[in-house]
């Protein structure tokens, strides 16, 4: 488990790192389809320009998530990672349509292609920083479990499909299919916007404050069932926000349990709990059988 300091410091260094990622990839492909004309390219001009936006909103949504719990918010403000996500499904979704007009009327209207070298020379240094983004965001998810970052790694694996898919349309392109780029482009808009309504989905599941996994439940009361003492369990409630669990239960106690033994045993049903999931911040409540 990490401090949170350690936490702030990886979501921090994601939002930057994508940022900047996206930024030099909109400069680079901008220059590129200026000089082949590609509709591919274009499609990976337009995603990674509503990229950058995206990143931006999400470095700060994670800086605004990482604030402390203060008297207007007393569960913190963790749910504005999820609120960044929709805001990433919502560029995302546009691009993928934007993405696709660009393909249909080159479909069309066929126009040769330009010189495809420096675009060619472009998606492999694209490849190589979203891969490179990819490796960073897997390891600061890992060990952070952020909504916002794994959004935002949705998207950018889709990207890496997205540059792939554009490389090949202008290899083929070189070597006398040019009309095939525009597929390539319909279909990598597709794809996005399938990614774009994965993202929306997470993002809602956890505004709309959906439970935890059964699994993770049922493991909760398998926990506290285990202390000598409790009869029962019931009322389970489970929700998240940002990287924090919020849990609510009722532990079934002898009626006639002195009140500082029956609080003992509520101490212990939360720390059994937060001893295993550590994101937990639990609330237990006791009845009398």
């Amino acid at each position: 488990m990490i401090t949170a300091a350690e936490h702030q410091r990886l979501l921090r260094l994601a939002t930057r790192a994508s940022l900047a990622v996206a930024s030099i990839l909109v400069v680079s492909k901008a220059v590129a389809w200026w000089l082949s004309g590609s509709v591919s390219l274009l499609a990976g001009l337009t995603d990674s320009a509503l990229d950058a936006v995206a990143s931006f909103l999400n470095l700060l949504a994670v800086h605004y998530a990482l604030r402390p719990a203060d008297d207007d918010h007393r569960f913190g403000h963790g749910k504005a990672e999820a609120l960044a996500g929709m805001a990433q499904a919502l560029f995302i979704g546009v691009s993928a349509v934007l993405i696709g007009v660009q393909a249909v009327e080159r479909l069309q209207d066929p126009t040769p292609l330009g010189n495809t070298s420096i675009g060619i020379a472009v998606m492999l240094l694209s490849l190589v920083l979203t891969v490179a983004l990819l490796a960073l965001q897997r390891k600061v998810i890992r060990l952070t479990g952020s909504t916002a970052v794994r959004a935002d790694s949705l998207h950018y694996r889709s990207d890496l499909l997205l540059n792939g898919s554009i490389l090949l349309a202008l290899l083929l392109a070189r070597f006398g299919w040019p009309h095939l780029d525009a597929l390539f482009g319909l279909g990598i808009a597709l794809y996005i916007l399938w990614s774009a309504l994965q993202i929306a989905r997470e993002s809602t599941a956890i505004l709309m404050d959906k439970e935890l996994p059964t699994d993770i439940g049922e493991g909760m009361v398998d926990l506290v069932m285990g202390i000598a003492g409790v009869k029962g369990v019931h009322d389970l409630r489970t929700r998240m926000s940002g990287n924090q669990w919020f849990v609510q239960l009722h532990l079934e106690l002898p009626g006639q349990l002195p009140l500082h033994e029956a609080h003992e045993l509520c101490v212990q049903a939360s720390e059994v709990i937060r001893q295993r999931y550590p994101k937990a911040d639990v609330m237990v409540h006791a009845d009398p059988v």
